[in-house]
């Protein structure tokens, strides 16, 4: 079940202001560093982890992975960062995360995995919410990527929906930190049950 993992890191983080989210302390530790702490701790861990990054390079490149900027103009969005990542990795089934994944059960990327074969993509979802950007895809999906931006798309549910998809339902809880409130308050209880 070999895959490659691609971490998004290369948002504007509108919603924090405009800090580099993926470089936002958490107990002591940058969010990329618990993200890979999270791959790290899985029942499959990745062969290879990509980084897609947009600024703060050198910072992303000094954990020993490749960094991606994005190959579209503009930050177009995660889809620019996925894009990067099967330009990166054509032949490989990649697992796309955020850089704020820092909260995986152990057995996540096998559970994706496991539900991948029949399906082009599969999604993780929890009691909450759909997460499309927890995402496992199988190898060969570039062309279609390509031509869904060069239409003009940019969401991911949007690519998604045509695609043959399914979701795999946690019990686990995966929280969405998009401001530096979310952060702060996921501090006061770190680290979590």
């Amino acid at each position: 079940m070999a895959y490659t993992a691609l971490i998004l890191a290369g948002g504007q983080a509108s919603r924090m202001g405009g800090v580099d989210k993926g470089l936002v302390e958490l107990a002591g530790l940058p969010l990329i560093a618990r993200t890979l702490q999270a791959l790290a701790a899985q029942s499959q861990p990745p062969t290879r982890i990509l980084i897609s990054a947009n600024r703060h390079l050198d910072a992303y490149a000094a954990y020993g992975h490749p960094v991606l900027p994005d190959t579209l103009p503009d930050y177009p969005g995660p889809l620019a960062g996925l894009l990067a990542g099967m330009q990166a990795e054509p032949d490989s089934r990649l697992l796309m995360l955020p850089c704020d994944a820092i909260c995986l059960p152990t057995d996540f990327t096998a559970r994706l995995l496991t539900a991948l074969p029949g399906w082009q993509a599969v999604s993780a979802s929890d009691s909450e919410q759909w997460h499309p950007s927890l995402l496992a895809l199988q190898a060969g999906l570039l062309p279609l990527l390509q031509d869904y931006l060069n239409a003009g798309g940019r969401s991911i549910r949007g690519w998604l929906a045509g695609l043959q998809h399914s979701t795999v339902r946690f019990d686990h809880t995966f929280p969405n930190l998009n401001t530096l409130a979310a952060v702060s308050a996921l501090a006061q209880q770190w680290p979590p049950d």
